[in-house]
């Protein structure tokens, strides 16, 4: 299945800490594989998010600490970052979030049924080079993938600290059954990425809209 995608990222091992390496040890115990699963696990939550490339998990924790009452999916290929949020889980007692390991798509393409209420994707990889632009994971494409799982009145929240992204995700958010916030929320966690092209004199773009059912003529 992997192969029905382009890759959007580059998976290496990278620097593992001896904390993550030990923490990854329990990955089995959080991890998540079917959207079947997220449905049947959801129905003791008062709402479900999908966070997509979580990165080092700085704006999954908070938000999972501060809702309990909300289940988390957070989907990263990264092992340094799943191994830090595994850390986080254990050391805060969380039991409301659960780990797809692998490339989101590969959950997404499962099916076609409305679970999340929030997906929510920050700083994607904005591949600069025009020539590895087919590799950006805000295609067309998968914009259909997140409205088949997305419900309605669903939100999806996505930022992005790449001017041309920017330009490009806006063009490929035009979509019939998405319609943008009139005052698009904050982001409340600064992540790495985030402060990283802020420091670099970028402005982070944020892209906030409501999946809303199609009007009849």
């Amino acid at each position: 299945m992997r192969l029905k995608f382009l890759p959007s990222f580059v998976k290496r091992r990278g620097r593992i800490t001896k904390k993550q390496e030990y923490s990854l040890q329990k990955l089995d115990k959080y991890t998540i594989k079917s959207l079947s699963e997220i449905s049947s696990l959801s129905e003791n939550y008062d709402y479900c998010k999908l966070e997509i490339g979580f990165g080092n998990s700085e704006y999954l924790q908070k938000e999972a600490l501060e809702n309990p009452s909300t289940l988390f999916i957070g989907s990263e290929v990264y092992l340094s970052g799943i191994g830090t949020l595994i850390g986080a889980i254990v050391e805060n007692e969380m039991h409301n979030i659960r780990i797809f390991p692998e490339d989101a798509r590969i959950l997404l393409d499962q099916g076609d049924e409305n679970i999340f209420d929030e997906i929510v994707i920050l700083c994607p990889d904005p591949w600069p080079k025009d020539r590895h632009h087919k590799r950006r994971l805000l295609q067309p494409e998968f914009i259909e993938m997140l409205l088949k799982t997305l419900k309605w009145n669903g939100s999806l929240y996505i930022s992005t600290d790449w001017e041309h992204y920017a330009d490009e995700i806006r063009i490929n958010l035009n979509h019939p059954s998405l319609k943008q916030r009139n005052s698009p929320r904050e982001s409340r966690v600064s992540t790495k990425f985030e402060n990283k092209g802020i420091k670099e004199g970028r402005k982070v773009h944020i892209f906030d809209y409501i999946k809303t059912k199609l009007q009849s003529n």
